[in-house]
């Protein structure tokens, strides 16, 4: 039931290709092939060693047969060796051929979209922009020219000082201070005249108290 009813996980996509595989196995091969290669270069030493000394014993025919098998794996050494150029030869081509690949596939995305582009904006509309450009800036350019030659210096004076009152007149004005002296209300004499008396006797108070304190 949970198998029914419960969403079934999809594998991730390997980003591993068969190529990829390739080249592993043309390296495992190599590495297998400089293993072999260490063994029968081992035993070319011990059976040289060995010749020796048979040779030191009197064994002449024993040491005759060391150095023939030591001829024969020199000759397998050799063939490795060919071997070895060659699987290193096909990874390398291998690897190549895919990024060749990963470029031909650029280029086929590149294409695509320059396609693209290239139908959004045909070339008789492209021609047609430019001839339409082209126009507009000989039209300003002859408007430029008949308004040159009709206004004065003293004309190009005033146009500029008209645009230098058209500026001051865009930028905010200052908040002007309004004078509401006269919308307050008048202080009684009297009041003022208490008030007066009262600063008068708190100054010669604090007098006194400085002269007692000296």
């Amino acid at each position: 039931m949970g198998n029914i009813f419960g969403k079934t996980k999809t594998k991730p996509v390997s980003r591993v290709t068969e190529q990829d595989k390739a080249v592993l196995q043309l390296k495992q091969q190599r590495d297998k092939l400089k293993q072999y290669q260490k063994r029968i270069e081992h035993s070319l030493e011990k059976d040289r060693e060995m010749a020796k000394k048979c040779l030191a014993n009197g064994r002449k025919e024993r040491a005759k047969t060391l150095l023939r098998k030591k001829k024969y794996q020199e000759k397998l050494l050799s063939n490795t060796d060919a071997q070895l150029e060659t699987l290193e030869k096909l990874a390398s081509d291998i690897e190549f051929a895919q990024v060749e690949a990963q470029v031909v596939s650029g280029l086929k995305v590149g294409n695509e979209a320059l396609k693209k582009v290239n139908e959004i904006l045909s070339i008789d509309e492209v021609e047609q922009i430019l001839d339409e450009t082209r126009e507009s800036i000989e039209k300003q350019q002859e408007i430029d020219a008949l308004l040159n030659g009709v206004l004065t210096e003293e004309d190009e004076d005033e146009v500029l000082a008209e645009l230098e009152d058209l500026i001051g007149a865009e930028e905010p004005k200052e908040m002007e201070t309004e004078d509401i002296s006269d919308r307050l209300p008048d202080v009684p004499d009297e009041e003022l005249a208490k008030e007066r008396k009262r600063k008068e006797k708190d100054t010669s108070g604090s007098s006194k108290k400085v002269a007692l304190e000296a």
